[in-house]
């Protein structure tokens, strides 16, 4: 816990906001708001300090995992349309990918957006039943930005969250149901490469592996069992941000030194030393 205080401000999570039925996704706007998702009741919802908590978008298609694209406008993974989609500044929403050679995505889960706009999503089966599964496996994929789309690993049991390194040149994707987290090395076309385990979080209390984000330092705050589990990028264990709810997802907002926390019926917010790296602002080395 020590090492975790080099890097965490002391204190418990702030509770921001409560009352919704399963949160996620959530990311910080330009604007200075934050939007996340309530999965069951099929919208996602904005908050700010000056004008609290109200709907941004109703039926969102169970929306879950969110990020903003180079052009700061909304993605969204929707596992009841089992698609990706764009919402543009006029509030239309477009389809991104629901299909891969002909046949529907399970339900997309979690997406990030390299600086070029280079996608990367997983397609879990959590939203729909067994037999309506058309994929052969629970994938990671890739669309390119002339919209082709690649499955990039078909080796995950479930995947779920996702996040880049502050350079882009590593991506990290948690397996909820082997109870750890991978990373591979990106080539310049997108091709992930060099897979390996970098963080176990095996644990005996409920919850496995979610969302995850990377701070400026390159360490990977992943929720998980009991809180939100901190690890050195190598995967040392620096310690876990305890939380009231078991968390789904996070990001980061306000001066980029807040950890919003999304976790069950509410919102939690930490501060940290270290500022994060939001999808908007990433440092890419050249």
């Amino acid at each position: 816990m020590l090492k975790l205080r080099h890097i965490v401000e002391d204190g418990d999570p702030e509770l921001i906001a409560s009352g919704f039925v399963f949160t996620e996704g959530p990311v910080w706007l330009p604007e200075g708001a934050l939007i996340f998702s309530d999965i069951p009741a099929a919208r996602i919802y904005r908050w700010s300090a000056a004008d609290g908590t109200r709907v941004w978008r109703e039926a969102s298609g169970n929306a879950n995992g969110l990020t903003l694209d180079p052009a700061g406008r909304v993605v969204a993974c929707e596992h009841g349309n089992r698609r990706v989609s764009r919402t543009s500044a006029d509030g239309g929403v477009e389809t991104v990918v629901d299909a891969y050679e002909g046949r529907r995505l399970n339900s997309p889960n979690d997406v990030v957006i390299r600086s070029d706009g280079v996608m990367f999503f997983t397609d879990p089966p959590y939203g729909i039943e067994p037999a309506q599964q058309e994929q052969p496996c629970n994938g990671v994929y890739r669309v390119d930005r002339d919209g082709a789309v690649v499955r990039a690993a078909d080796d995950f049991d479930r995947p779920n969250g996702l996040a880049f390194s502050p350079d882009e040149r590593v991506l990290y994707i948690d397996d909820s149901r082997r109870r750890h987290v991978r990373a591979f090395d990106i080539a310049a076309d997108g091709t992930l490469t060099n897979s390996r385990v970098v963080c176990d979080m095996d644990h005996p209390q409920p919850g496995s592996p979610d969302g995850m984000k990377l701070d400026r330092d390159g360490h990977l705050y992943v929720t998980g069992a009991t809180g939100v589990w901190v690890f050195e990028p190598d995967g040392t264990l620096l310690g876990v941000i305890s939380t009231p709810e078991r968390p789904a997802n996070c990001a980061w907002g306000d001066d980029g030194h807040s950890l919003y926390i999304t976790a069950r019926t509410s919102l939690y917010r930490i501060r940290t030393r270290i500022p994060g790296v939001p999808p908007a602002a990433r440092i890419v080395s050249t």
